[in-house]
């Protein structure tokens, strides 16, 4: 299962097809890195403590919609996260 989060990880940082990121397994990649989800109606909201940035997450027929995705990319990015997958 570790390689499944190394794989999407690897998509996600690359940036190459941020629209055809599925919703849950982003949700599931955020929950993986340590942050706790709210869920208020459509809105999954993600914080993490040492992590000023709040990550808001919507579905979008399955998919995580491709801003989203840049948002989460950028926070994994400045936190250097994702190094013990």
């Amino acid at each position: 299962m570790t390689g499944k989060y190394k794989k999407l990880l690897f998509q996600v940082l690359r940036g190459v097809s941020d629209a055809n990121i599925s919703f849950a397994d982003l949700r599931n990649l955020l929950l993986r890195l340590g942050f706790e989800e709210r869920i208020q109606g459509s809105h999954h909201n993600f914080r993490k403590e040492g992590v000023e940035a709040k990550i808001n997450l919507q579905r979008d027929d399955g998919k995580a919609k491709a801003y989203q995705v840049r948002q989460v990319r950028m926070v994994i990015l400045r936190y250097k996260m994702g190094g013990d997958l």
